[in-house]
């Protein structure tokens, strides 16, 4: 398999990985300047070269996916007798600098409520490189004319028209899903978010709506078994707090905005390096819409 496929094959399967390449060799080297391959936790595709290089550049990219590093290193390779080996002695004679750059998982969306909001929300998200799913129990609301405007997406955009139960969708989307819940009633969001909170592995819930909406459904969800630690999974509203607006196409670029930031990978350490930053983008939780910046959530679906 080419290192092009095997870069297809992770991000089919949504499995990160570590794309190595070598960008210079001065004197002999096994491979030539522009040789990839790529690394996984459990596999390898191509080789640069084999020997002490290739095995110290699989050591590093796997350390990489293990701390979800976000950031691409590179480091130097001297193929010398002289040099520090732990795989084995390659005497070459050359030096090699080596690239490693990650290849992340893009994130998966899961807007349920195609109104207004919804479909606002779905226009500006499909313009970012990750899974969309637009989800709707009406008729009407993902139609071809609908969805027209998301025709050059560079998003992956999967439909789905649930007449009844629309939280089924739930168990089909992908390990670490951001739901956003959206509905035209609040019985649906109800249940929307009950299911939620029982599915596993969801990155996280947001609920559109006012202070008066979170109160009726944390009694509800506590009524119905769910804990005071089920609930701080879920932002409500949801968006920035510094951008005003009640119209739809604000409230969608607010709540697009907090979303792209919570996916701001937190950035670690290369391997063998001790200097650290940390990035990550945050939400309050089952805040109220009377805070400065929040929007009128209600009429806008």
């Amino acid at each position: 398999m080419s290192w092009v496929d095997a870069v297809r094959a992770l991000r089919t399967s949504r499995e990160s990985g570590v794309l190595v390449t070598l960008t210079s060799v001065r004197g002999h080297a096994p491979r030539e300047a522009g040789t990839k391959m790529v690394v996984s936790a459990t596999r390898t595709w191509g080789t640069i070269g084999g020997g002490n290089l290739e095995e110290d550049a699989i050591r590093r990219a796997r350390t990489m996916v293990q701390d979800n590093t976000s950031e691409p290193v590179s480091f130097t390779a001297n193929l010398s007798d002289k040099a520090k080996y732990q795989h084995g002695v390659q005497c070459c004679g050359g030096v090699v600098e080596v690239l490693l750059e990650p290849l992340a998982v893009r994130p998966s969306v899961a807007i349920f409520g195609m109104g207004h909001v919804g479909q606002e929300l779905a226009r500006v998200l499909a313009r970012h490189d990750l899974e969309l799913h637009l989800v709707d129990s009406r008729e009407g609301f993902l139609t071809d004319d609908v969805l027209a405007p998301l025709a050059d997406a560079e998003a992956a955009v999967h439909v789905h028209h649930v007449p009844v139960l629309p939280e089924l969708v739930l168990s089909e989307l992908p390990r670490g899903s951001h739901v956003l819940v959206m509905t035209h009633d609040h019985a649906e969001d109800a249940a929307l978010i009950d299911a939620a909170l029982r599915t596993e592995e969801l990155a996280s819930i947001g609920l559109i709506g006012s202070s008066a909406k979170w109160q009726r459904f944390r009694r509800k969800l506590l009524s119905e078994g769910h804990d005071e630690a089920d609930l701080s999974r879920i932002t409500t509203p949801i968006g920035l707090t510094t951008l005003s607006g009640k119209d739809p196409a604000t409230i969608a670029v607010s709540i697009a905005a907090a979303l792209l930031q919570s996916f701001a990978p937190t950035r670690h350490a290369p391997p063998d390096d001790t200097d650290t930053e940390g990035t990550a983008g945050t939400e309050d939780t089952a805040g109220t819409d009377t805070e400065p910046g929040r929007h009128a959530q209600e009429s806008t679906r």
